[in-house]
């Protein structure tokens, strides 16, 4: 045993002998001695110490046979004996088990008494080595000590209270402790009412704790019969005896000598006994109520499938996947090497046992084969006029991307599918690539799959795992072909110009296999490790720029680039789709709330100029939220957006009219950037005459700076003949600058607009007029083509510039844009920078 003094059970055992204890106590006659001993007495009692023991316990001869009672005369001066859990009560009979090293003193001189009483007081959570007599409490328990017993470290003994003591003088401090106590009456008025009614709210506290609390037993009942409100007190004890109460909150009531307060006291805790057990038992009812069902259910279950075995009419769970398997590919029309695959691995599963780990391998294996939709095609819808309309209800604008995707329908008409093609939509975010790919399924009335490839770094979702890995899984085409449940879906790889790469592998080479017509045939997943064939897929494949799309990827594609919208275009795109999806999103008319055309013109111009519509959606979603606020705040009907109040829904414009740079050495350019088209000012001026010198700024490119050289060079040495002051640059220092310095820039398209600068520098004659330009210039002042031709004349009408020049190699370029683009643009082809020269300065 542990340093603890004493174990203090609450056990039916120890309840049982307590009932029948205080069965036979009340039947004592006049000298205190009982008439019948208990049944857990029954046996020949030993003397309390037996003096031959190995303790050295000394005997006096007194046979103990029987409890005494508590109204023998009483020692003055006992031991004392410290409890910790929780104070020991007149009423209990209980075992008691204390450290045999550390009492064993106390207990021998306890045994030379002629009483064998001792004195035990509760000294709560102070501890056993150094307790002084503040430690102890005025108030403890005579008990009478019976059948003492040695055990290894332990001694245990039978503790019977008697009386409870007061402490009077201390006659040592030290263990053992030994004390002179007194014995106060307990005043009692057993004929008041009050008292009466307290000790039956008691008895039947008592009786309505027992059904509920399975500690008490039957025994216990009867022995509570006996209890009378004749004898509170020791009514009172035994009810506060029998509850859980904290030990601080039992010591009060053991010190309370007046019966009525201490009933007052000890009713409380009865009734939270009470709480709690009915708590516990509503908790036990349940548990056992849940678990009854389910083993019900269980049992039940177990007997049907015998039933239904012995009359054949069950299967195992093996039997059922095996059937479940076939059952399956029943509709499907599955190729020879496929199945004799199935075929394989269904024997292997049927010897199989279902609980071993390769059952579960093998049967997700076979799960994955028999969900894919081998030999399920849809039919396509090859409607031109059915396409056309799928397309302008979802989209406006986009004219020659719609006429691209009608003549590849058209081609698909002819060959009877359109399967096998590798389409790749290119265009700034926001322009609707996703959307013109859901558009294209629903035209030919294919299912839709999309997933994004953007930052994929494992060649395992594409090919899937190896199934000797733990969570082997297909990869993503695998996946797609169990969701839409053909063979010819349409499936969208977004965002393919974002693929990662790690030590993993190389999703963008897995991919060759799958976009290249000659090899998807019999393209090959890692998990399935059977050939499929993706040749009847139609993979529309995002992106926002060409560069960083591997030259071989890129190879397989058939691009059909998206350009960004013009006002014009995205006027349209808000009236036709934005605006009512936002307003039917949120319940609202339009009636509630009106958008003039000027208003959503500003709102383009002045809040959302990039290529896409993406932040046009989200200021008019910023207009709707507002305008919400105002019908519920102010109690209006109708809110009006128009060009005076814009700036109250949507403060200030982010875009003010972009002002075109003039003077000498100011020349606008064109440029391109993944966002769409942008102007691109450019300023040359000379610094000093002390020297000549070139000095370059604007966070440019190594390209564009490789363009400037080029520029200096070429004008440098044909200043003559444009018509500039031959020795102009020999003494002057010049600067050529790129405004937004913090903006990076790069391209090989600036190189006319350059030189166009510095000729102007040195002819000390300005542009007057609203002109732009872009192209790439030999030294030998060849003018090469450039891309991004629609960006970049978009970009001019945007800042109201309708006078462009272009590369002549770029004629086909622009004429293939659309009638609203040119419409009103000025357009100059130049082949050799003189042509330039001859536009710019005549």
């Amino acid at each position: 045993m542990s340093d603890q003094d004493f174990n203090h059970p609450h056990d039916t055992d120890e309840h049982d002998r307590h009932t029948r204890d205080r069965d036979d106590s009340t039947d004592q006659d006049n000298t205190g001695q009982a008439n019948d001993a208990p049944e857990w007495l029954a046996e020949e009692e030993t003397s309390a110490y037996e003096a031959s023991s190995s303790e050295g316990f000394r005997s006096d001869g007194e046979e103990v046979n029987s409890l005494i009672s508590a109204s023998d005369a009483l020692p003055e001066r006992i031991y004392l004996l410290p409890i910790h859990n929780r104070p020991f009560f007149p009423a209990q009979v209980q075992p008691l088990v204390i450290n045999r090293e550390r009492w064993e003193e106390t207990m021998r001189r306890v045994g030379n008494t002629p009483h064998h009483t001792i004195g035990v007081a509760f000294v709560g959570e102070a501890g056993l080595d150094g307790l002084s007599e503040d430690d102890f409490p005025e108030v403890g328990t005579a008990v009478k000590v019976h059948k003492l017993k040695s055990e290894d470290e332990q001694v245990q003994f039978i503790a019977q209270g008697l009386q409870r003591f007061k402490i009077q003088r201390w006659l040592s401090r030290t263990p053992p402790y030994l004390v002179e106590v007194s014995y106060p009456k307990e005043p009692v008025d057993a004929e008041n009412e009050e008292t009466r009614a307290y000790a039956m709210a008691i008895i039947n506290g008592i009786k309505e704790l027992l059904p509920i609390n399975p500690l008490y037993g039957e025994e216990l009942k009867h022995y509570l019969n006996r209890f009378s409100p004749n004898q509170p007190g020791p009514l009172t004890d035994f009810a506060a005896a029998i509850t859980s109460a904290k030990g601080p909150e039992l010591q009060d009531v053991l010190a309370t000598l007046p019966v009525s307060e201490r009933m007052q006291k000890v009713l409380p805790l009865l009734r939270k006994e009470i709480d709690v057990a009915q708590l516990q038992s509503e908790i036990s009812e349940q548990v056992n109520a849940q678990m009854q069902e389910r083993q019900r259910e269980f049992f039940l279950r177990e007997q049907l499938k015998v039933i239904q075995r012995e009359l054949g009419i069950s299967k195992d769970d093996r039997e059922n996947d095996v059937d479940t398997f076939r059952a399956r590919l029943e509709h499907l029309t599955v190729p020879e090497r496929v199945q004799e695959r199935i075929d394989d691995e269904l024997n292997k599963l049927s010897v199989l046992e279902t609980g071993s780990p390769e059952y579960g391998t093998t049967r997700n294996y076979l799960d994955w084969l028999t969900c894919l939709p081998w030999g399920v095609t849809s039919d396509d819808k090859l409607d031109l006029s059915h396409a056309r309309t799928v397309l302008d209800r979802d989209h406006d604008g986009l004219k020659d991307v719609k006429e691209r995707i009608i003549e590849f329908l058209a081609e698909g008409t002819f060959k009877g599918d359109v399967g096998g093609s590798m389409v790749l939509l290119v265009g700034p975010p926001g322009v609707g690539k996703t959307s013109v790919g859901r558009s294209i399924a629903e035209a030919l009335g294919r299912e839709f799959y999309r997933f994004s490839v953007g930052g994929m770094r494992d060649e395992a979702e594409i090919k899937g795992h190896r199934r000797t890995y733990i969570g082997a899984m297909p990869g993503k085409l695998v996946q797609a072909f169990k969701d839409v449940a053909v063979e010819n879906p349409v499936i969208m790889l977004d965002e393919i110009d974002k693929l990662g790469q790690s030590y993993q592998g190389d999703p963008a080479s897995a991919l060759l296999e799958v976009l290249d017509p000659e090899q998807n045939v019999d393209f090959l997943d890692h998990y399935l490790d059977v050939r499929m064939d993706l040749s009847k897929v139609l993979f529309v494949c995002t992106a926002n720029t060409l560069d960083s799309i591997p030259g071989p990827l890129l190879d397989r594609m058939e691009q059909i680039r998206l350009s960004g919208y013009i006002a014009e275009e995205k006027v349209a795109i808000a009236k036709h789709h934005l605006w009512p999806k936002l307003l039917k999103r949120d319940n609202l008319s339009k009636k509630r709330i009106n958008l003039t055309d000027a208003a959503l013109r500003q709102v383009i111009e002045g809040y959302a100029r990039e290529a896409g519509v993406r932040q046009l959606e989200k200021q008019l979603h910023r207009i709707v939220r507002k305008a919400a606020v105002k019908l519920l705040e102010n109690d209006q009907q109708t809110v009006k957006v128009s060009i005076n109040n814009l700036e109250e829904f949507l403060g200030a414009p982010i875009f003010r009219k972009e002002k075109v740079l003039k003077g000498e050495g100011v020349v606008t350019g064109l440029a391109w950037t993944s966002m769409g088209g942008a102007t691109l000012p450019i300023e040359a001026t000379k610094v000093h005459s002390l020297d000549r010198g070139f000095k370059l700024t604007g966070k440019l490119g190594d390209v564009m700076q490789e363009s400037a050289n080029i520029a200096y060079s070429y004008t440098l040495g044909h200043l003559q003949a444009h018509g500039a002051d031959a020795d102009f640059f020999d003494s002057a220092f010049v600067h050529l600058h790129v405004p937004e310095g913090a903006t990076p820039k790069d391209g090989p398209s600036a190189g006319v607009s350059m030189t166009t600068a510095l000729l102007s520098l040195a002819r000390h004659q300005s542009i007057n007029r609203p002109l732009a330009m872009t192209g790439e210039l030999t030294l030998t002042g060849q003018v090469l083509p450039v891309g991004g031709i629609r960006e970049k004349v978009i970009a001019a009408r945007r800042s109201d510039i309708f006078e462009v020049i272009l590369p002549e190699a770029n004629r086909r370029d622009y004429a293939e844009l659309p009638d609203y683009i040119t419409d009103g643009v000025t357009v100059h082809f130049a082949e050799h920078y003189q042509d330039v020269a001859d536009v710019v300065f005549g």
